[in-house]
């Protein structure tokens, strides 16, 4: 596992956050949360373009990269009351998906034990199969639970042949004992996906899932209050 700063773009931090190196555990001692990019489009099957995502959202604040971003209402400042890293994007091998996602999961598990919270900046959907198994492989697996949001649920069997793609990762985590179904929530489904032996298949994991319509006629507040009873 590799960091390489910014693959596809100017090398500096989120927000103007101190840096880290994840292969030098004295850079990122006491952290509270380290970002981390996961600059992968491979397992896309329509629109490449993902693997720039991490610095897209690096680069698209105007504001000055300071390290303060004060909340108004709650009159704190996550940047500075928490020691927040950014460990740059992460070296992944070209045109080789499962090797690229191996290294995701390596880094999310060495975030976490180190007693931080991973945040990944992704790539597309294929990452969750490796970032939230890295978790869990800390945490223990079938010992985490998700919250998904998203309009398509992410759980089909093979896409175009293959198990790994961004339309597979959470079936690959129910399946591989990461995360057990009845531990799963995914909000906001919508369109025209999954199809009935893919609900079918949800419903028997014990996922809960909530539609977008459903969510806008009861509310948001009712739907979390009574996901999280």
């Amino acid at each position: 596992m590799t960091n390489i700063g910014n693959m596809y773009g100017p090398n500096f931090t989120f927000l103007g956050i101190p840096a880290c190196d994840l292969d030098k555990p004295e850079t990122y001692k006491g952290a509270d949360v380290i970002i981390v990019g996961g600059p992968i489009d491979s397992g896309t099957s329509h629109r490449s373009g993902a693997k720039f995502g991490p610095q897209a959202i690096r680069m698209g604040d105007y504001l000055p990269h300071d390290g303060e971003r004060p909340h108004l209402a709650l009159r704190v400042d996550g940047l500075k009351d928490l020691k927040i890293y950014d460990a740059g994007d992460l070296l992944m091998p070209p045109g080789n998906l499962e090797d690229a996602l191996a290294v995701l999961k390596a880094a999310t598990e060495k975030i976490s034990r180190a007693g931080a919270i991973a945040v990944v900046l992704g790539g597309d959907h294929s990452i969750a199969s490796a970032d939230v198994a890295g978790i869990a492989e800390h945490r223990g697996k079938g010992k985490i639970s998700m919250v998904h949001f998203d309009a398509h649920a992410d759980t089909g069997d093979l896409q175009f042949g293959a198990l790994v793609g961004h339309g597979t990762p959470m079936r690959r985590l129910i399946e591989n004992g990461y995360v057990r179904g009845d531990r799963f929530l995914q909000l906001g489904l919508r369109g025209y996906w999954p199809d009935d032996a893919t609900l079918n298949w949800m419903r028997d994991q014990g996922m809960r899932s909530y539609e977008m319509t459903e969510i806008h006629h009861r509310g948001l507040t009712a739907v979390l209050d009574e996901s999280f009873a």
